[in-house]
């Protein structure tokens, strides 16, 4: 009963495959610069944890607390 009132749907056409797009082949130097920053946001990512040197073979470090005027 409702299929009365429905507009009927037109046939849609096929679809196209996209083009393949071109392929850029890059210099040395811009493959040198993307390679230092690539290595840059890493350094970055790492942060100073591996500028921390810690051992067990280290003593502890000594903890004093300073006071006013040497007294």
């Amino acid at each position: 009963m409702g299929s009365l009132f429905k507009p009927k749907m037109p046939m849609l056409p096929p679809v196209q495959p996209l083009p393949e797009p071109p392929k850029a082949e890059l210099s040395e130097t811009e493959k040198a610069k993307i390679k230092a920053e690539q290595d840059a946001i890493e350094r970055r990512r790492r942060g100073r944890k591996s500028t921390i040197l810690t051992s067990p073979l280290i003593e502890e470090a000594r903890v004093e607390k300073k006071t006013l005027l040497g007294a």
